[in-house]
């Protein structure tokens, strides 16, 4: 361990660090593109739980779950064997039933991307599947994360109460 937290929130982003192995790249050393889904699902994860509301207690305590609605992956430049990555995961849309998220791939200690995920969440009831609405304390987390992006420009409408069309509400921010 070199004594810096795989993971952590500054300045209204999560970052996590991962290594490259050998079992998340090609042939050639470079991480298979499926890879950077995988990755950004472990930063997520870690995010909310650094933000107090982990995955496991929205589905205890309200029967709700995330799921993944749409992801737009751009490969910037390649990652390699061995590399430490950090991911930074922000805020860029927030309505009733979904959040929008954006999680940029870099290399340690370098400013440029090597891959950014955009992705849309929607909040989902585990038995049926139907759109729910985010819990107070869900929607307080996330606000931590897009509030600091400046997700919402000036004019913007506030978020839909239509539960059903809420999932689709965070779609048009990208």
């Amino acid at each position: 361990m070199n004594g810096i937290l795989p993971s952590s929130i500054l300045d209204g982003r999560h970052y996590y660090r991962l290594r490259v192995y050998f079992e998340d790249t090609d042939a050639g050393g470079i991480v298979y593109h499926a890879n950077y889904l995988g990755f950004a699902e472990r930063a997520r994860t870690e995010a909310l739980r650094d933000l107090g509301v982990p995955h496991a207690e929205l589905v205890r305590r309200f029967g709700l779950i995330f799921v993944v609605r749409r992801a737009k992956v751009d490969y910037l430049r390649p990652a390699r064997l061995v590399e430490e990555l950090e991911v930074a995961t922000e805020g860029v849309g927030l309505s009733g039933a979904s959040v929008a998220l954006r999680q940029s791939f870099r290399r340690v200690g370098e400013a440029e991307p090597v891959a950014v995920v955009e992705l849309l969440l929607a909040c989902v009831r585990l038995a049926d599947q139907k759109p729910a609405r985010l819990p107070p304390q869900w929607r307080d987390a996330f606000m931590r994360l897009v509030g600091s992006a400046g997700a919402r420009g000036a004019g913007e409408q506030t978020p839909d109460d239509n539960e059903d069309d809420a999932a689709g509400a965070a779609d048009r921010r990208f």
